[in-house]
């Protein structure tokens, strides 16, 4: 196993976290389809309230995994691409430890 420090696992933590919800799974993905969306957009591809879908974009835009813009009366969202880049990294890594692992030896 690899040292890890723990502010990297806090922050990967923090990146499960905000993906934690199948909502937000798809706001992420709509977000992506598109360059850019409005909350108001957002609200109508999914089947939730208003203020349920700003609740999902304000934990997906602390995470970092989002931002938002707000452009008069209205918020434009986009998905922060360097985010994504390092959650793929630190998941990668994680994976890559699993997969490497020799299932029959116990490293505790």
């Amino acid at each position: 196993m690899n040292a890890v420090s723990p502010a990297v696992d806090a922050d990967l933590a923090v990146l499960a976290k905000a993906l934690g919800h199948p909502a937000r799974v798809r706001i992420l993905r709509l977000l992506l389809a598109r360059e850019a969306c409005y909350c108001g957009q957002i609200v109508d591809e999914l089947p939730l309230a208003q203020a349920t879908v700003s609740q999902h974009l304000k934990v997906l835009r602390d995470a970092g995994l989002i931002v938002g813009e707000i452009e008069g009366l209205r918020t434009c969202y986009w998905a922060s691409r360097e985010r994504l880049s390092a959650l793929h990294g630190l998941l990668g890594g994680i994976l890559a430890e699993a997969v490497d692992a020799d299932p029959d030896v116990c490293n505790c």
